[in-house]
């Protein structure tokens, strides 16, 4: 049975104060299930902080990006020992707004994905088109290149230890939402491409996350798709209640 997780991305929002004053607003309504994973990824400056603040409680820390050389004349980066040292156990890797903004390119992704697998971080892969690609008609070719190109090299353990995210780069922030049939036939094409890389098996047990203006009005409708096995959360995982409510989809 392929693992549930919720994950949120704060992006660059939270001061050290309103990071704390989050976590301990999710830790008041948080009971743990085994069912399910919840991780939180903070910005960089405030994770050591809420190491300390989460520990014991289930929740798991992750980071929203890292370089992939362990360490160097890197100015503004952060390696994956660094990560782990403040406790984290996933990290972000490939997010369209990193692509889009900081022109990460897929060979980049690839070698950033090594370095988490490498370090023992869980990469949370994310892949997706834009508007213009899906209303040419290419989405699924696109999000295809995008998974062959970024698990270039991984074997077959290796790819176990990950997790994928779809995020409709046309969804994201914008209220805009795919519907879950639109997710979930595009999760069916991104484990049709595993399973041609690593076969069925394999490709049965790797979790696939949705992430496009995920909120607590849609999340049971999304998660209830056969092949979405949670969600990738952006500004509803900001606040407390609505993250809460993500969390404990029914």
């Amino acid at each position: 049975m392929r693992k549930r997780i919720i994950a949120g991305n704060w992006k660059m929002n939270m001061t050290l104060l309103q990071a704390e004053a989050l976590a301990g607003a999710l830790l008041a309504g948080y009971t743990h299930n085994s069912a399910r994973e919840a991780v939180v990824c903070p910005p960089a400056v405030v994770l050591a902080a809420l190491r300390s603040r989460l520990a014991g409680s289930g929740i798991q820390l992750g980071a929203q990006n890292m370089h992939e050389a362990e360490s160097g004349a890197y100015t503004g980066e952060v390696s994956a020992a660094m990560l782990v040292g403040t406790g984290c156990t996933h990290v972000i890797l490939g997010h369209s707004e990193r692509r889009a903004l900081f022109g990460e390119t897929d060979a980049i992704i690839n070698k950033k994905i090594k370095a988490a697998l490498l370090a023992r971080l869980v990469p949370i892969f994310c892949v997706g088109e834009v508007l213009a690609e899906r209303k040419a008609g290419r989405a699924e070719e696109v999000t295809a290149g995008q998974v062959r190109a970024g698990l270039q090299g991984i074997g077959t353990s290796d790819i176990l230890a990950c997790v994928i995210a779809y995020e409709p780069v046309w969804a994201i922030g914008t209220g805009e939402t795919a519907t879950p049939a639109q997710a979930d036939d595009m999760h069916a094409a991104i484990r049709r491409v595993l399973n041609q890389i690593y076969g069925e098996v394999v490709a049965d047990s790797v979790s696939i996350l949705y992430g496009g203006s995920v909120n607590d009005k849609n999340i049971d409708e999304l998660i209830a798709r056969p092949n979405i096995d949670g969600a990738l959360v952006g500004g509803a995982s900001l606040k407390a209640e609505s993250f809460l409510r993500i969390i404990n989809y029914r």
